[in-house]
């Protein structure tokens, strides 16, 4: 079968648009997440604690931590990165640090136990050995017949300073504020809450996927949006014995949102 010159010439333009809408694709998705990137970079402030919200085992969240992190240090500046790492382990992520143990040798909640956690940690030993200011902190309470969110809390606390402390933890955590519905509920505060509680400077964006199986970009989305009061309510507060939010501006400061292109 013959191909005529227009034919081919039509199609040769199908590919190129094709190709290039590709390209534009790409470019939103990047520059989306850079976006998101800078606008929390910026808001980390000396004397203040930042929480990261993660759904566990899901790589991406990982991922956009440690982006976050590298970001950062970019600047030349200090940081403490807090992780979900029982304290009780803190020796051994000392040893891993000074080259005396290594990733393996360190235990994790089975929550966070996936190998994207394991090689965050390897890749802020590695940061923090090509010299960046940075100091890595385990802050978890499992297994020390504690309250576990107090804990946490008080880990958190202890390490304001002049340098900025940045955590990765359950969604859950960055709640600043939970209304109960009844006693049966948890109706004791998560760590969010009990920093507020106490006066402490700290913003918190939980992460939030539409479709766990499709996540080809982020955003941020303010906390004034009332698409933030949906997406709290539907992927946070439905795991809850509480009421519903109405206005969320006053829980988070944004939400970092995954979804398809």
């Amino acid at each position: 079968m013959k191909l005529h010159y227009s034919s081919f010439k039509n199609l040769k333009g199908k590919i190129f648009y094709s190709f290039l809408f590709i390209v534009v694709l790409c470019f939103s998705f990047q520059a989306h997440s850079t976006e998101t990137h800078k606008r929390i970079v910026e808001s980390l402030e000396p004397h203040s604690i930042t929480i990261i919200g993660e759904s566990p085992q899901l790589s991406e969240s990982i991922q956009f931590f440690q982006e976050l992190i590298s970001s950062y240090l970019q600047q030349g500046k200090c940081l403490a990165v807090a992780l979900e790492i029982v304290s009780s382990q803190q020796v051994i992520l000392d040893q891993i640090v000074e080259g005396r143990a290594t990733k393996s040798d360190i235990k994790l909640p089975p929550m966070i136990d996936h190998t994207p956690y394991r090689s965050l940690i390897n890749d802020l030993v590695r940061m923090k050995r090509r010299g960046n200011c940075l100091k890595l902190i385990a802050i978890d309470g499992e297994g020390l017949n504690v309250n576990q969110d107090k804990w946490i809390a008080g880990r958190l606390a202890k390490q304001i300073s002049q340098a900025p402390v940045l955590a990765l933890l359950g969604n859950l955590h960055t709640l600043k504020k939970i209304g109960w519905n009844s006693p049966m509920g948890k109706a004791f505060p998560y760590v969010a809450e009990i920093l507020v509680s106490k006066g402490y400077r700290i913003k918190t964006y939980p992460q939030i996927w539409l479709d766990k199986t499709c996540h080809t970009q982020n955003r941020l989305v303010s906390s004034y949006e009332q698409k933030t009061v949906s997406l709290l309510n539907h992927s946070l507060v439905s795991l809850l014995n509480a009421a519903k939010y109405e206005t969320v501006n006053d829980v988070v400061d944004g939400v970092i949102l995954w979804e398809c292109g």
